[in-house]
């Protein structure tokens, strides 16, 4: 699977987690380079509270377009600090 943003490749892993529809990738096989945190966080009743990553290629910026569960709820545990995405990402196999 391939996350892609802008042309870039922002993640790529053959070991993602699906959730609900959602693929989570492994920290590993983020490319950080594109990513920097955000002050935004959710809840989820099952999972715990997600945080945001903002990501930007070649100046352009996509707020809160990535996501992960730093210390996700016993439900979730597989999916702790793999991250996913939306906002016009494409997550393609």
């Amino acid at each position: 699977m391939r996350a892609v943003w802008n042309d870039r490749v922002i993640a790529e892993s053959d070991d993602t987690v699906e959730v609900e529809g959602n693929q989570y990738f492994p920290p590993d096989s983020v490319h950080r380079e594109y990513l920097s945190e955000s002050d935004t966080t959710t809840i989820c009743p099952w999972k715990g509270t997600a945080a945001y990553y903002t990501i930007t290629v070649d100046g352009e910026v996509n707020k809160d377009a990535a996501w992960y569960y730093p210390a996700p709820l016993a439900a979730a545990a597989q999916i702790a600090d793999h991250v996913a995405f939306w906002k016009g990402v494409r997550v393609e196999p």
